[in-house]
């Protein structure tokens, strides 16, 4: 077994914690990956742990420590830490006792394997860890080929990132990139670009996305940059009957992504 890191000012435990901020992430090129459900689906995708920190005073079930066998079977280097210890790495309300650090990755445009017709998402400057996870995890759901991440204000290894895809980051090809190479990448490939936006009378369900698709989404405060809005092949609007004069983005993502699903009869 391990030997246990106790101290919470242990070097390890403050290098861990400095992986919280992108700026460390950046130089290191590593990230983090937090929690039963991430942990295991990145080890499911074939996906390289290099460390696998464990507490057993946080384990909430019983099948925390073959994850940590099944990690140490790969080369994973393992660590035991003590319940403070961890307590000061963990990102979560309540940790689950597992925390693991991975290189990051980085897809090019020119990487992607699409389909004869495709389905991608294409958002731009997304704020929120939480909506760019939340759209990672709609992405899986609706079976979109790939997402394409332009002009990033938060980056796809923030841990809230992680957590919100509840591990399908490492599944879903992403893509970070610039807005104008996105919309050269569609147009090369034939792929029509679709954008929601108020100012239309199209009905979001009134056109065709049994063609090759790309949703467009943008910030959660500003929306679309001019653009993208007006290269967009396709402009649409979803129908707001209430006060609220739009939704969320990740909220309006998968509204849009289940009608490609809907039209496509792959329901």
């Amino acid at each position: 077994m391990p030997k246990v890191i106790a101290s919470p000012s242990n070097q390890i435990v403050k290098d861990l914690v400095r992986l919280s901020k992108r700026s460390e992430r950046d130089t290191s090129d590593l990230f983090l990956i937090e929690g039963y459900r991430p942990i295991t689906r990145a080890m499911e995708s074939g996906f390289h742990l290099e460390d696998l920190y464990y507490s057993t005073e946080w384990f909430l079930g019983e099948n925390e420590m073959s994850v940590v066998q099944a990690a140490e079977s790969t080369g994973t280097r393992i660590t035991q830490l003590g319940r403070e210890a961890f307590a000061k790495v963990t990102y979560r309300d309540r940790p689950e006792g597992l925390l693991a650090v991975g290189k990051q990755w980085h897809t090019k445009l020119e990487d992607l394997e699409l389909s004869d017709n495709p389905f991608v998402l294409i958002v731009e400057s997304i704020e929120k860890p939480g909506n760019l996870g939340t759209i990672l995890r709609s992405a899986d759901a609706t079976g979109a080929e790939a997402v394409i991440v332009t002009d990033p204000v938060t980056d796809v290894f923030n841990p809230n990132v992680v957590r919100a895809s509840t591990g399908v980051l490492f599944k879903v090809p992403v893509v970070v990139t610039d807005s104008a190479s996105a919309l050269a990448f569609c147009k090369t490939h034939d792929i029509k670009t679709l954008a929601a936006t108020p100012h239309t009378d199209t009905l979001y369900t009134s056109v065709d996305m049994t063609q090759p698709i790309a949703v467009v989404m943008g910030s959660e405060q500003f929306g679309l940059s001019d653009q993208m809005m007006h290269a967009a092949d396709l402009q649409v609007k979803l129908p707001m009957l209430g006060l609220a004069d739009s939704l969320n983005v990740s909220a309006a993502t998968v509204v849009l992504a289940y009608e490609v699903v809907r039209q496509r009869g792959r329901g």
